[in-house]
């Protein structure tokens, strides 16, 4: 089985030239608006042969122009994420045809923002204008979307669920497709924040093996570094993903209550112990999450530790638990690494869980 597009292999000393891929996988022309061409099943040939509607005009608004033999690309949902990547993914030169979204506003900003491509009420529309579809829609409604989708041969179908296996697709498959997840480690705040987070952002791989190698091509084209990781290890990426992003975001609530119980203006709070997290998180990826470690746990100072406690219990009592399950893991940490005694390790956890 073939996706619709393959990386090439290096071609071998005295090999003749391989073929340009528009010469390899010939394909009728895509048809244009209220005239869909019809599904085929020669994986080769659903190809994008051209810029699709409004090409003439892409070149005076700057866009590039389309590379020949990538695969045409569409999404259903126009919501922040869809849009990131299908703005991302046009001003890479890939062929991004189409969007499907029942919100208006939300298909009118993917036009503005992806050239050529057409928008759609429904999402079974686009399946006449793309070879890889990504469904870029909350997780909840990814399986009844695939279950209401029927793929033709050829043709792949992508979700963006940082916690679902490409598996929930299978109800879209047939023969001759492929499935697969992609999840880019990006807070999409906002279509133009999450755009420009995509150069150098990190993007989770899953699915079937033959479509894997193209998912490491969609994301290197917009900047992106992919990490394959397994279906069943989906949860434990996203959970981690969720710590590092809202809970991450949540502890620094528990620090900016605490900078303002330490007099610190409002303006001031986060900024104060940007430099001193951003060194942590810098020596984590360094060294290693327990070489990193520093702090009065490391120390087994318990006195520091019951001020810390005192001090919560004035200024935020309900993030007393943050604290200790936070610092009770920070003495396994320490204990493994030999800085901390067995017997000062029990002094701590005691006093972790007397709160104070």
């Amino acid at each position: 089985m073939r996706t619709p597009w393959r990386r090439r292999e290096p071609e071998a000393p005295g090999a003749p030239p391989a073929a340009a891929a528009s010469d390899a996988m010939p394909a009728p022309p895509v048809a244009g608006a209220g005239s869909p061409d019809s599904p085929s099943d020669d994986t080769g040939a659903r190809v994008q042969r051209d810029a699709g509607p409004g090409a003439a005009s892409d070149a005076g608004r700057g866009v590039p122009p389309i590379a020949p033999g990538l695969p045409r690309v569409a999404f259903i949902g126009a919501g922040r994420v869809g849009t990131a990547l299908g703005a991302a993914l046009r001003a890479s030169g890939w062929p991004v045809t189409a969007t499907a979204s029942r919100d208006r506003s939300r298909r009118d900003r993917f036009l503005a923002l992806v050239p050529g491509s057409r928008a759609h009420a429904e999402a079974h529309d686009v399946l006449d204008e793309a070879d890889l579809l990504f469904l870029t829609v909350p997780d909840d409604v990814v399986p009844a979307i695939a279950a209401s989708l029927h793929l033709y041969s050829g043709q792949a179908i992508v979700h963006t669920s940082g916690v679902l296996p490409a598996a929930v697709l299978s109800p879209a498959l047939a023969a001759g497709t492929e499935a697969g997840s992609f999840h880019p480690l990006v807070a999409f705040t906002d279509v133009a924040a999450g755009r420009a987070a995509l150069a150098g952002c990190v993007v989770a791989i899953e699915g079937d093996e033959p479509l894997l190698p193209l998912l490491e091509d969609v994301a290197a084209a917009i900047g992106a570094r992919p990490v394959r990781v397994t279906a069943e290890g989906k949860p434990a990426h996203h959970a981690a993903a969720t710590l590092a992003a809202g809970g991450l975001v949540a502890l620094l609530d528990v620090v900016d209550r605490l900078a303002g119980a330490a007099g610190i203006e409002a303006g001031e709070r986060l900024g104060t112990y940007q430099g001193l997290a951003r060194q942590a998180l810098e020596n984590a990826v360094r060294q290693g999450p327990e070489a990193a470690l520093t702090g009065p746990i490391v120390r087994g100072d318990l006195g520091t530790v019951r001020l810390h406690l005192d001090s919560l219990r004035r200024a935020d009592p309900d993030a007393i638990p943050i604290y200790v399950a936070l610092a009770r893991r920070s003495v396994s940490l320490a204990t493994a690494r030999g800085e901390l005694s067995p017997e000062r390790a029990a002094e701590l956890v005691a006093l972790l869980a007397s709160g104070g």
